[in-house]
């Protein structure tokens, strides 16, 4: 049979008792046919899948939703046929921020139907929106797999937690024997939150309705509530095979796949059908039928790209879509080798927006990782000062606004030349000349410490730009000591000599 979902919406003139109206006109679809219920000796079982989370406060007309629907079920509950056994899931209704507050709070059949009357009086909306894990786990209750089974959820917002619900349905309708999720979207505005939960439907068979007020609801309830004549249900037509295709995106060519924040729309060109439209998820992984797709997807920050897609029965159905930004132009030009700590100049062009940046950064570290930096507000050429350790390094320009480097080139920063010289042996206290060879970077300082101290961690200093030699004060307590070249940046000891301090 060709499953295709049946979205509903109209003008309207009830309020609780549409969402009543709703669940009866589901369940003639639900009910075996007269000729299969006299070969049964079970009830047709169902499960009412609630969504109780904080949103369902939210009010339509002045009166709660939550309000709304516990009305509706109610009323539900005296006109639903005695052979569909209806049972209760619910989620979001105990503590907030826990994507595993679900609960099934009457199983169908086990209790009478007025456990479900007393279960939602007590439905107090507090959580988040596990309706993926909701809908898995009454598909369990179920045994969907063995048996024909029959989910219907009732949401009004996005899922909040870690499921897609469009994968969600493509998994139950390939695994399930006869598994149909009708979806009722209530009070649902947001375009992503409505395309999730049509896909579940549609993956599964299944009636997607919506509706934003209660007499928008009413209306499209009766529209749907007439069944048709058995005589007039169409013979069961071959349902169509079923391709599983993935579609990623990766920021650029040949970059990494992008899991979240982009918004996809596949379209069949034969029919302009939308397989899917507008749909916030990652990867989109789904079932669909052979034929040649137009697949979109665009991310946040607007950057989008198309493809043309052939999905065959017998060939690769993976597809990757780069995003590519159009970035602007930037070059740089500095020496090739320079000594580490060394302060050097580099010229630049590029777009000098608020607070982009030169840095230098290790070979293959991502855009905001760096060493150092200079704003390029401050001149050009400016200047940048080299790592403390030797190696190879990239100089890069990166714009400050999404750490995109717009230009790299590369440099070696070789080791400098250091050395101290002074005396062997100094009375305690004393002060003695310290003659020394390095960069003179700013604030490269002469140290006195003891011998396992670290470049930090010193007893008496005197800083480079003092002049040379320096004058450096020996400590007060005799011992075992070093004198130091420490390069200011990271406390690099660049050259060091023992020295021993004596009892004067």
């Amino acid at each position: 049979m060709d499953r295709k979902p049946v979205e509903s919406r109209f003008s309207m003139r009830a309020t609780a008792i549409a969402l009543a109206g709703l669940l009866v006109a589901l369940a003639p679809t639900l009910a075996p046919s007269a000729a299969v219920a006299q070969a049964e000796d079970n009830a047709q079982k169902v499960i009412l899948v609630l969504d109780a989370s904080g949103s369902m406060w939210g009010q339509i007309d002045g009166e709660a939703k939550i309000t709304i629907a516990r009305r509706a079920i109610d009323d539900l509950l005296d006109t639903l046929p005695a052979s569909t056994q209806l049972g209760l899931t619910v989620y979001g209704h105990r503590e907030k921020g826990n994507c595993d507050d679900i609960e099934t709070l009457v199983v169908p059949g086990a209790q009478p139907r007025s456990a479900i009357r007393q279960a939602i009086a007590a439905i107090s909306p507090k959580g988040k929106t596990p309706l993926s894990k909701a809908v898995l786990l009454a598909a369990e209750a179920l045994k969907y797999e063995e048996n024909k089974a029959t989910v219907i959820l009732l949401s009004d917002g996005i899922e909040t937690c870690n499921y897609d619900p469009c994968t969600l349905g493509a998994q139950l309708e390939a695994d399930g024997v006869d598994f149909t999720a009708h979806v009722i979207g209530f009070d649902v505005a947001e375009p992503a939150a409505r395309a999730q939960l049509q896909c579940l439907a549609a993956n599964t068979g299944g009636r997607f309705l919506t509706a934003d007020t209660a007499n928008e609801l009413a209306a499209a309830l009766q529209e749907v509530s007439v069944a048709p004549a058995p005589e007039q249900i169409p013979a069961p037509e071959q349902k169509p095979a079923m391709v599983d295709a993935v579609f990623e995106a990766t920021d650029g060519e040949g970059g990494p796949v992008i899991k979240s924040g982009l918004v996809w729309t596949l379209t069949l060109l034969e029919t302009g059908a939308k397989a899917v439209d507008a749909l916030d998820i990652g990867v989109l992984r789904m079932p669909v039928e052979p034929g040649t797709y137009r697949a979109e997807v665009r991310r946040q920050d607007g950057v989008s790209a198309e493809l043309e897609a052939t999905i065959r029965t017998d060939g690769n159905n993976s597809f990757v879509l780069p995003l590519v930004l159009d970035l602007p132009d930037a070059t740089l030009s500095a020496a090739g080798e320079a000594p580490q700590g060394a302060t050097i100049p580099v010229a630049w062009s590029g777009p000098d927006e608020n607070q982009d940046y030169i840095a230098v950064a290790e070979l293959g570290a991502k855009g905001g990782d760096y060493i150092n930096y200079t704003y390029t507000k401050t001149g050009n050429p400016l200047q940048l000062q080299m790592p403390p350790t030797p190696g190879s390094y990239e100089i890069r320009y990166v714009m400050n606004q999404d750490n995109r480097i717009l230009a790299s080139i590369p440099i070696t920063v070789s080791p400098v030349e250091a050395s101290v010289s002074t005396v062997s042996r100094a009375p305690a206290g004393s002060e003695v000349i310290v003659t020394w060879i390095g960069p003179d970077e700013n604030r490269d300082y002469i140290a006195v410490a003891e011998v396992s101290a670290k470049g930090g961690t010193y007893i008496n200093y005197t800083y480079t730009e003092r002049g040379n030699p320096v004058k450096l004060k020996m400590p007060t307590t005799p011992g075992d000591y070093e004198v130091r070249y420490i390069l200011n940046q990271d406390n690099t000891i660049l050259a060091r000599q023992p020295i021993s301090v004596e009892q004067d």
